[in-house]
């Protein structure tokens, strides 16, 4: 039975409750409605307009309301007085179909009927600069491999050990915070759990980090390249399947050499089949293709993939194995959707479980130094219109997160592209003003 939002305000002193969901685009769209009137949207939802936010929907559509999922309250550490709320898109009382969360959770009941309860836990990298974008926030932090610098890490203490208090606060288990290997970047980890709460946590988070960066007087971007000279903000997810019952790893073999079963190479054939079309939605901006497909950074190493291929404990790969039991999906980036990488993630890999794909060759190489060596290895799209046609080839996809996400997805994301498309640059009139 579902909580009471009303009786919970009461125990907890909440006045305000933000009820809020993800569009396709990630960004997160929220109604601030009084502890008053949580009753009657708890049962009806808050009202939004869609075609104000990025979703497929015209202004003649009629009222789309935002009910809560009460098993996602979260109460702001740094405001106890408002709590935070996922919502599901309802229309004309009917489930909207191409809303995120629900495409996730259609995913999350297919793996159910086959038997298997998905695990996530993610790896959501974002750097700390400038109010006005320019530029990284510290100006000492300049080393060529800045990676785990003790000195830049505890300069931004009181940013991090505010994030880091308050996912303690929230039950996350939080258990290592680092500078990461660009200047100015940051990672924060906590421990994995079902797929949806680590979706919604996931959410969260993002909107944690950037509120708590604006009270300390700095902004925090998730943007997959905003450095051209510096690696950029990825967003690992850690995947494994377990039993209904969340006891028994269902990833886990201990006699095979990497301690992965049957079932997660089928899973792993799956992913590298589909990691084309995948790609529109882990990497889905134009931004996003700037990272995987980069030159050598100041560090010396991008750390994104560029080839469809997989290994053990090796992060030159689009899919690395460093346990036993379990993926790291190296190829999202912080722009991607937290409820569609892990949905698409789980489409490609029952896929894969269900037709027995196997995977490819493990490659135990250094695909940055030694991947021209290797042929026919399929490289990732050049660019987001490359993966958006991917993504519109790939039938088992559409079909699986469903036409009416498929087509509202594709058609959004060709509109961005092409308004990209249509912009003058100024590299364009240096080079080509002459011909």
């Amino acid at each position: 039975m579902a909580q009471d939002l009303a009786e919970i305000a009461k125990q907890e002193k909440i006045a305000y409750f933000l009820i809020s969901f993800a569009d396709l685009f990630g960004v997160q769209r929220s109604k601030l409605v009084p502890a008053s009137a949580i009753g009657e949207m708890q049962v009806t939802g808050a009202g939004f307009a869609g075609f104000a936010t990025h979703l497929d929907m015209s202004p003649a559509d009629p009222d789309m309301f935002a009910v809560p999922d009460p098993e996602s309250l979260t109460i702001l550490p740094w405001k106890p007085e408002v709590a935070w709320l996922a919502a599901d898109l309802v229309m004309a009382g009917a489930p909207v179909a191409q809303a995120p969360r629900l495409v996730l959770k259609a995913q999350i009941e297919a793996a159910a009927a086959a038997g298997f309860r998905p695990k996530t836990g993610v790896e959501a990298e974002y750097f700390l600069i400038q109010p006005d974008g320019g530029a990284i926030a510290d100006p000492a932090d300049i080393q060529a491999k800045p990676c785990y610098d003790q000195q830049a890490l505890m300069r931004r203490f009181d940013v991090v050990r505010e994030i880091c208090d308050a996912m303690a606060t929230l039950g996350w288990g939080p258990y290592q915070n680092d500078h990461e290997d660009a200047n100015g970047q940051f990672e924060m980890n906590w421990l994995y759990s079902d797929v949806l709460q680590t979706a919604d946590r996931h959410c969260f988070f993002k909107y944690m980090v950037k509120t708590t960066a604006e009270r300390h007087g700095l902004r925090a971007t998730f943007m997959p390249k905003p450095f051209a000279h510096l690696t950029g903000n990825g967003c690992h997810l850690h995947l494994s399947f377990w039993d209904a019952k969340g006891e028994t790893n269902l990833f886990l073999d201990e006699a095979d050499e990497l301690g992965l079963s049957g079932t997660a190479y089928r899973f792993l054939g799956g992913i590298l089949a589909h990691a084309e079309g995948m790609a529109a939605i882990t990497n889905p901006t134009v931004n996003s293709y700037k990272r995987i497909n980069a030159p050598i950074t100041t560090s010396g190493a991008t750390w994104a993939p560029n080839t469809v291929t997989w290994s053990g404990n090796n992060r030159t790969h689009m899919v690395r194995v460093p346990d036993p039991g379990r993926f790291e999906l190296r190829l999202a980036d912080g722009a991607t959707n937290p409820y569609l990488a892990p949905a698409v993630y789980l489409a490609a890999g029952l896929d894969g479980i269900a037709r027995g794909t196997e995977p490819p060759k493990r490659l135990d190489i250094d695909m940055y130094a030694e991947g021209h060596e290797v042929r026919n290895v399929p490289r990732l799209p050049a660019n987001l219109l490359d993966a958006l046609r991917a993504f519109e080839r790939d039938t088992v996809l559409q079909q699986t997160l469903g036409a009416p996400f498929g087509q509202a997805y594709g058609k959004l994301r060709r509109r961005e592209w092409q308004t990209y498309a249509g912009q003058l640059t100024d590299w364009e009139r240096a080079y080509t003003l002459d011909v």
